[in-house]
């Protein structure tokens, strides 16, 4: 939901979902390398960032195209003093309908208001 709020869909979230171009297996080269930068490592995909921000590593978006198509595609927004890219609302929609678990389609009323709105802009 992160690439959402970023996009101004008025939502919170408990963590940042940040899809990562590696096979699930080599998990333990991220969490490595966060824990070197100072987070501490919660879970075998989430890391919690030294301002307490949970982040969760996916090494795979279900229902968009591939990490480097969607690479392509996606938008440069800042996040913590960063640029990073993200998903467009239309991608994130895509993925939470593909996905269907409750929590995401209990997001998409929502979702896809933002994404018409800011279609009317």
């Amino acid at each position: 939901m992160t690439a959402a709020i970023l996009q101004g869909v008025p939502a919170t979230t408990l963590d940042a979902d940040l899809w990562i171009d590696l096979p699930e297996r080599q998990y333990i080269r991220v969490l490595n390398l966060c824990t070197k930068l100072g987070a501490t490592v919660v879970a075998n995909t989430v890391v919690a960032l030294s301002d307490d921000t949970l982040v969760n590593f996916l090494y795979r978006v279900d229902g968009v195209a591939s990490f480097a198509t969607e690479s392509r595609r996606a938008l440069v927004l800042d996040w913590l003093g960063f640029r990073v890219k993200v998903l467009p609302l239309a991608k994130v929609i895509q993925s939470k309908e593909f996905v269907g678990r409750p929590k995401d389609l209990a997001h998409l009323p929502l979702l896809r208001d933002v994404l018409e709105a800011l279609k009317d802009k």
